[in-house]
């Protein structure tokens, strides 16, 4: 009996919206804004410094900074959020993973969520994605205008690569993680019927997959 859903996305397709309205109706917990507000709970930093840090690299230059002040100062300094990283992020995520998976009934957005409960044969695992003008379609109805939402499709997801490469030695999107993957162009409700349908017919059927262990960095 599937207890979890993690929904992974490109930019813009309406993951997010999809992911609470799946939640509402199962009567789960949803693990996205929640999940942002506990990890800053539990690196003592503001929200706004685990958003920053979310599914995307730190720089270049901050990874060299922070090699030089690893073998110096860096664990006697008081930072603040300066010192909460992408690294953070995805160490705090891995040890939330199995409290996630404890407590179930939850569908969980982003953040690694589908390499850190890949093991979990509960989990059911969405990948959502969307033509090009939908998506800037969506982000212009949210409230973006086209030049931003036009260059924010091509980054962000740019910067979800790069960290699902970085940490977890895996391609983005990782097909064969997934049980779906479903164009969110045909509708939420027609994507959220489909989900929940599919849940059903596959429930309790071993799952295969070609992706095995997330390679996360020993500095995290």
């Amino acid at each position: 009996m599937f207890r979890l859903v993690t929904i992974e996305r490109e930019y813009g397709c309406g993951g997010g919206a999809i992911a609470a309205e799946l939640a509402n109706q199962l009567g789960w917990k949803l693990w996205d804004q929640l999940l942002t507000e506990e990890i800053a709970r539990l690196a003592n930093v503001d929200c706004s410094a685990v958003l920053r840090c979310d599914e995307r690299m730190d720089s270049k230059f901050y990874r060299l900074a922070k090699a030089f002040w690893r073998g110096s100062y860096e664990r006697n300094s008081t930072l603040g959020n300066q010192a909460f990283d992408t690294d953070c992020m995805v160490s705090l995520m891995e040890q939330m993973a199995p409290r996630i998976a404890r407590e179930g009934n939850a569908v969980v957005v982003g953040k690694g969520a589908p390499y850190f409960l890949r093991e979990h044969a509960d989990a059911f695992h969405v990948f959502l994605y969307a033509p090009r003008a939908e998506k800037i379609r969506r982000l212009v109805q949210d409230g973006s205008s086209e030049s931003e939402a036009d260059d924010l499709v091509d980054t962000v997801d740019r910067e979800r690569v790069a960290f699902v490469k970085h940490y977890f030695g895996a391609d983005w999107p990782t097909r064969s993680l997934y049980h779906m993957m479903i164009n969110t162009a045909v509708g939420n409700e027609s994507v959220i019927e489909t989900i929940l349908h599919t849940m059903h017919l596959v429930e309790g059927r071993p799952k295969a997959t070609g992706y095995e262990h997330p390679k996360v960095p020993s500095s995290v």
